[in-house]
């Protein structure tokens, strides 16, 4: 019987690879990817505490009834950026301009709650103008106002700095 033939040992620089060489540079590699997860963890959760409601149970009783009083309104708002501003374009169901009589607008980064600000809007003759410089990127509007009759708007818009 041939005896099989045996590959010499690898050597790095001359010394030999040997079982305890092999399990440091597998911890070590483990040992990064778990350090890089953990940061990116821990990062994405102070920057973005992910809540829309404080009680979504609460506030899924009332969905209802608010949104067909919203809907019965007719309102469309639409949010464009501008040389110097962000401008709120609030129509009714016939296309005239709407200044509600209470006004709350939140803009925020979508992935970072430390960005968020309250803005001042101003009527103009096509709107509302709000002279806040955004810096590039994405951004998101929570435009709350309340119509003449007492009725409550709510509304996420998405807007896009270029």
């Amino acid at each position: 019987m041939i005896a099989p033939k045996t590959a010499p040992p690898i050597e790095i620089e001359g010394k030999p690879l040997t079982g305890r060489k092999v399990l440091i540079i597998v911890l070590a590699f483990f040992g990064v990817i778990i350090a890089a997860n953990v940061t990116l963890m821990v990062s994405a959760i102070a920057t973005f505490p992910g809540l829309e409601v404080q009680n979504s149970y609460v506030a899924s009783q009332k969905f209802d009834a608010r949104a067909r009083a919203q809907r019965a309104l007719g309102w469309d708002v639409q949010a464009s950026a501008e040389q110097g501003g962000v401008r709120l374009v609030i129509r009714n169901a016939e296309g005239a301009f709407v200044t509600p009589q209470v006004l709350s607008v939140r803009v925020g980064h979508p992935t970072n709650a430390a960005h968020d600000q309250m803005l001042q809007f101003i009527p103009d003759a096509d709107g509302l103008f709000a002279a806040v410089a955004l810096p590039r990127g994405p951004w998101r509007l929570f435009v709350t106002a309340t119509a003449a009759d007492g009725t409550e708007y709510t509304s996420r818009l998405e807007l896009l700095v270029r």
